[in-house]
């Protein structure tokens, strides 16, 4: 299934965003740092071309440390990038963003020349939490629902500090089915826009690779070695009592369950992607989409053959 949300008002979000850039110094992009590639939004990366770029892993207390700290490296790397992880609703996180954006524009600053920050973010990633965090009083619409923001809103984070935040934005489309998957398990897709049941399954089934003691432990199962990521969903829903009549589990709500522990951090600290991952992921997409466009290519081709052999018959 490939997951797709592109709703109106993103698609104005990012038209807004390409306005805003041509005065920003610096772009902050929020991460959740439990799917860290996943949640980086390529069109952003296109529009903000040559701007330096400070890449938040926020939620990094949800995530597995060890991961985070490859992720990090993996960002720092990156030409003109800085890297910070963020814990869920960390307090006072001023100071670390403002110092990481001056280090990055250390030309500008001061009242004749404040610096410009532009922060953006998926859906549901913790933007607004953190905007309300760094303000001395709520002015971040906050929910644990996607696009909860619709509008943009200008901050002042010190004398000669303005942040700009901006709607939570995907892209209109997600190449990689893996991180339109993740994009789905975290919460950053709208729920009519996905199969919960698909995404649950795809969930489990990483898990049962990488994190079988905190899946085993969150719903006391026995041995899980050898069975599929629909028969641990099964034994999921009994083990909880999402039950219909005769026996037979409740599939639906048993997804909503899995779902939800991931989300608020029940199953334990749990990332869903390591950069060596994402780099096979990404190249199998590219190579799917290049033999897809070869191949609407030598349809189009053969269709004007057709037709010009036609005018000449």
């Amino acid at each position: 299934m490939a997951i797709q949300w592109f709703p109106g008002h993103m698609n104005k979000a990012r038209k807004d965003v390409m306005e805003r850039l041509k005065e920003i110094d610096v772009v902050i992009e929020m991460l959740d740092a439990r799917l860290p590639a996943s949640s980086a939004n390529p069109m952003l990366a296109r529009m903000a071309k040559g701007k330096p770029r400070l890449m938040i892993l926020n939620k990094q207390d949800l995530a597995d440390p060890a991961i985070t700290s490859q992720w990090l490296e993996w960002y720092r790397a990156k030409k003109q990038t800085q890297a910070i992880g963020l814990d869920a609703g960390e307090r006072a996180p001023s100071q670390k963003l403002v110092a990481a954006c001056r280090e990055l524009a250390p030309n500008r600053g001061g009242l004749d020349k404040p610096l410009r920050v532009l922060i953006c973010g998926i859906p549901n990633v913790g933007k607004s939490t953190l905007i309300n965090s760094m303000s001395s009083r709520k002015i971040a619409k906050t929910g644990n629902m996607p696009g909860v923001t619709k509008n943009e809103q200008r901050i002042i984070l010190a004398d000669d500090v303005e942040l700009y935040d901006t709607p939570g934005m995907l892209w209109p489309k997600i190449e990689v089915e893996e991180g339109g998957y993740n994009l789905a398990a975290s919460g950053a897709v709208g729920r009519n826009a996905m199969d919960e049941e698909e995404v649950s399954l795809e969930l489990l089934k990483y898990l049962l690779q990488h994190y079988v003691p905190e899946l085993t432990a969150r719903y006391k199962l026995d041995e899980v070695d050898g069975l599929q990521d629909w028969q641990v969903l099964e034994m999921i829903g009994r083990k909880r009592g999402a039950m219909l009549g005769g026996g037979r589990v409740n599939i639906q709500k048993a997804a909503e369950i899995v779902l939800t522990d991931f989300r608020d951090g029940n199953t334990g600290r749990i990332t869903l992607e390591r950069p060596q991952e994402w780099v096979v992921w990404e190249k199998r997409a590219k190579e799917l989409a290049a033999q897809k466009a070869a191949a609407r290519e030598a349809m189009l081709s053969e269709k004007e053959k057709r037709k010009h052999a036609s005018r000449n018959s």
